[in-house]
């Protein structure tokens, strides 16, 4: 472990959570290292060289280090509770005809690597610090005008923290919401009547396309917008942070077939289908469990279109229906006698011996064809 560095020091400073883990990794290479020298001396000698003093160590290393390492990686180094032991490692390799001055730099490019990827992934957690109340938008608001408008402004993280303040702070966010929305949809409004906008949006072809079992019970806006994948995850609440766990949940329940799981991700209506497991989350309904009949029921491998796109109404599918139940189990039977009953291309059939049970009072007739006034004439 790092001692603490006293308040003002550049490594105080300047290190951070990135720095740290950048020494943790110089650390582990070189204890790697050592292992592999100690190893090495007692297949060779039968024994293994002592390790030079420390304190000699911690002088004679701490010049190897210059100009070999970066200077916030080398600061922190010397910093380090663990410098002395490290020290003595790196002076074990030199004495042992490791070359220092070829291998620190590339320990170094190593450290870096660590801590742009530690740097990286603060800034990602940042900026995905939103998706808390992302959620409570999508679950408090309508989708319209108004959820777009918060969803897609620049000052939007700064509103999701004003947000999270005031949810500390004892305030009832959702009902705050709501009100707002009411003054946001009436401030739409107004402006669509100036600018001659009144008319109701027109239904996005993504969104017709999209309409039947692939969005039944999703609350998706009317102009979704499929070709910006990232303004469609903007338009179901969907944060980045959200559709990386919902591609896994996908891949882990198709072992083996990670590849076909990444063609759906990649089909043009993934957002709508992660939407929907959102959704479920939200209701407390076990995704995976529904995820768990894709390779139960594999008869998306065959059919029309994409394979990407079969699996991905596949996908839909077991999550709308019961965990366990197959595709063609899950759909009501037919009865053949009722369909020809109801059918305006089959005529009279031959009287057939009725079932055992009680008969239906009357024979089922289609909502679309009740009977009505008879009309006289011939008919054809």
């Amino acid at each position: 472990m790092s001692t603490p560095a006293l308040p003002g020091e550049p490594f105080a400073e300047a290190a951070g959570e990135a720095v740290e883990t950048a020494v943790m990794s110089v650390r582990l290479i070189m204890a790697i290292a050592d292992a592999v020298r100690r190893h090495q001396q007692r297949q060779k000698k039968g024994e293994e060289d002592e390790l030079p003093p420390a304190e000699k160590a911690a002088v004679d290393a701490k010049e190897e280090l210059k100009d070999l390492l970066p200077a916030d990686i080398s600061a922190a180094l010397l910093k380090d509770a663990d410098w002395p032991q490290l020290a003595q490692q790196m002076m074990a390799l030199k004495q042992a005809g490791v070359d220092l001055e070829q291998l620190l730099p590339r320990v170094g490019e190593i450290a870096v690597s660590v801590r742009d990827q530690v740097s990286a992934n603060e800034e990602r957690i940042a900026k995905e610090g939103t998706g808390e109340w992302e959620k409570m938008l999508r679950e408090t608001l309508p989708a319209g005008p108004v959820r777009e408008a918060i969803l897609s402004s620049p000052a939007w993280p700064d509103m999701a923290a004003t947000m999270a303040q005031m949810d500390e702070r004892g305030v009832d966010v959702r009902q705050l919401l709501a009100a707002a929305h009411d003054e946001g949809l009436g401030v739409d409004q107004a402006i669509a009547k100036v600018i001659a906008a009144g008319e109701a949006p027109t239904t996005s072809r993504d969104a017709i396309l999209s309409w039947g079992p692939l969005t039944e019970g999703l609350d998706l806006p009317k102009d979704l917008d499929l070709s910006d994948r990232d303004r469609a995850f903007r338009q179901v609440a969907i944060s980045a942070q959200d559709n990386q766990r919902f591609t896994r949940m996908v891949r882990e329940a198709m072992p083996g077939r990670e590849r076909d799981a990444d063609l759906m991700v990649a089909a043009r209506q993934w957002p709508v289908v992660a939407s929907r497991m959102a959704k479920m989350e939200s209701a407390g309904q076990p995704v995976k469990e529904h995820l768990a009949g894709l390779m139960k029921d594999t008869s998306w491998e065959t059919g029309q279109g994409s394979l990407g796109t079969r699996l991905l109404h596949a996908t839909s599918d077991a999550l709308r229906r019961p965990p366990g139940t197959s595709a063609a189990g899950a759909r009501p039977k037919v009865s053949s006698a009722a369909a020809r009953s109801q059918s305006s291309t089959v005529g009279p059939t031959r009287a057939q011996a009725p079932k055992k049970g009680p008969a239906p009072a009357e024979p089922g007739v289609a909502a679309h064809r009740e009977a009505g006034p008879a009309k006289q004439g011939r008919t054809r």
